[in-house]
């Protein structure tokens, strides 16, 4: 991919990401039910904001998504408020920052996995599983750290902590990972690459 698309996909993503955030992610009942009760919306539990990683990776490569997720980290510690709770450098010492953070390698992840075979459903799906366990990797490994040296600002043990960041959103995301997939597929043979 040329470097002019990369950058631009770099501030697409940074743009998605920022807006991702504070989009709350839903689902609709079935079809087959809409006659009886209409269409009924659930919420996920999450927002767009993996999505918006993903499908950096998933239709910018590597390159685009680490930089346009670098850039929001360094937006969001510059007190600008991107994240979902503000901005700052006080942002470190949330159990949730090292998930944050976690972007950078997930969207690289994805990104070099979606590029290394043509876009298939499959392998797109697979890139994006990896982003997303990346994600979580450096986000239960910032948390240990956190949580060993005592810099955290939460009474929760580890495990409780690791439950409600890790295992209670995995199943929304793992939702938003098969629309991420269906969209970047679409996308990725919209755009002949």
């Amino acid at each position: 991919m040329t470097a002019p698309n990369q950058i631009m996909w770099a501030f697409i993503g940074l743009l998605l990401t920022i807006g991702g955030t504070f989009l709350n992610a839903y689902i609709t009942s079935s079809p087959l039910s809409w006659d009886s009760s209409g269409v009924q919306t659930f919420s996920l539990g999450i927002t767009y904001q993996i999505g918006a990683v993903l499908l950096t990776g998933c239709v910018g490569g590597k390159n685009a998504g680490a930089i346009s997720q670098i850039a929001y980290l360094l937006l969001g510690l510059t007190w600008l408020p991107v994240f979902a709770q503000g901005g700052g450098v006080d942002y470190l010492k949330q159990p949730y920052f090292g998930y944050v953070l976690g972007f950078i390698p997930g969207a690289w992840a994805c990104g070099l996995l979606a590029f290394k075979t043509q876009p298939k459903i499959e392998s797109l799906a697979f890139s994006c599983v990896f982003g997303l366990a990346a994600i979580h990797i450096t986000g239960l490994s910032y948390l240990i750290v956190i949580h060993a040296f005592n810099w955290i600002n939460s009474q929760l043990s580890l495990l409780q902590l690791a439950i409600q960041y890790s295992l209670s959103p995995l199943p929304g995301q793992l939702v938003i990972v098969c629309a991420v997939t269906v969209l970047a597929y679409g996308l990725r043979h919209l755009m002949f690459y």
